[in-house]
């Protein structure tokens, strides 16, 4: 249950930091807190999920700006869809930071456990 409250709650800072709502700058850290939350409290066991995870992380904000030019963020051709394409590609990129704190959370995770058996055999 809680989990699921904390994905609601991540799914509402994500919509707000796309419309641009508030403090703006602060977003990045509330995103990243999150995702590093749900990480360490539900830690992913799955090698496979915990992969995705990974690449969802690295490949969501090229995702989000596909059809641009290579080194030009918010360049992409969901820029070019009248009054969404700018919320999509916000929500995209502001998502994938979330991903990515469960994803280092993962990783350290596993690299606690790996540490902690080493030795053990």
């Amino acid at each position: 249950m809680v989990q699921k409250v904390m994905w609601w709650g991540a799914v509402a800072v994500v919509a707000l930091a796309a419309l641009e709502m508030g403090p703006v700058e602060s977003y990045a850290l509330v995103l990243m807190l999150l995702g590093l939350v749900s990480g360490f409290m539900y830690p992913i066991e799955d090698v496979t999920t915990r992969v995705g995870y990974y690449i969802l992380a690295v490949l969501l904000p090229g995702i989000a700006d596909a059809g641009g030019e290579r080194s030009v963020m918010g360049d992409g051709v969901l820029m070019d869809i009248p009054v969404a394409g700018p919320f999509l590609h916000g929500f995209l990129v502001n998502f994938a930071l979330v991903i990515a704190g469960v994803a280092i959370a993962s990783f350290l995770l596993t690299l606690y456990k790996g540490l902690m058996a080493a030795g053990n055999d």
